[in-house]
């Protein structure tokens, strides 16, 4: 399956960043990008999606992210000779949940530090995997209402 190469590339890109951020930022330091529109901020979230923090959640999420992360490698195997572009959502879905589970395997949490923002408002900081599994979800979701995949098989 040659287009496990994009979920490579992801957990790639996405785990390099992580580590430039961890060794040359200090927690919650920012470097403006464009203003204050765009910055590079490091934080590290132990918790759920958007730092929610619940009791024993962590844990919890770990479990739901790896169950999540093979149901994802299954549709792609089922999926092997659907059309490109649903496997490559899938691939970038495969790849950006791979990376931050292995960071809350190996620390404990996830390193985010991209921020977005408009006159004082921010979205929550993100990273290459939130990216990446955003995308994917998007151009799956795109291409499963939108457009007529007669070549891949039901999700049942």
């Amino acid at each position: 399956m040659r287009v496990l190469v994009w979920s490579g590339l992801v957990l790639i890109l996405d785990q390099l960043t992580k580590q430039i951020i961890r060794v040359n930022l200090d927690l919650y330091e920012s470097i403006r990008v464009i203003g204050d529109n765009i910055l590079i901020t490091h934080i590290e979230n132990p918790g759920i999606a958007f730092g929610i923090n619940i009791q024993g959640g962590s844990l919890l999420f770990m479990i739901a992210s790896l169950l999540a992360t093979a149901l994802i490698f299954l549709y792609l195997w089922r999926w092997r000779n659907a059309s490109l572009l649903i496997r490559v959502s899938l691939a970038l879905i495969l790849g950006g949940a791979f990376g931050n589970l292995t960071d809350r395997f190996i620390f404990g949490k996830v390193v985010d530090f991209i921020q977005i923002g408009a006159g004082g408002w921010y979205w929550p900081v993100f990273n290459v995997a939130d990216s990446a599994v955003t995308i994917g979800m998007i151009l799956f979701l795109y291409l499963s209402f939108f457009r007529q995949n007669r070549d891949a098989p039901e999700l049942a």
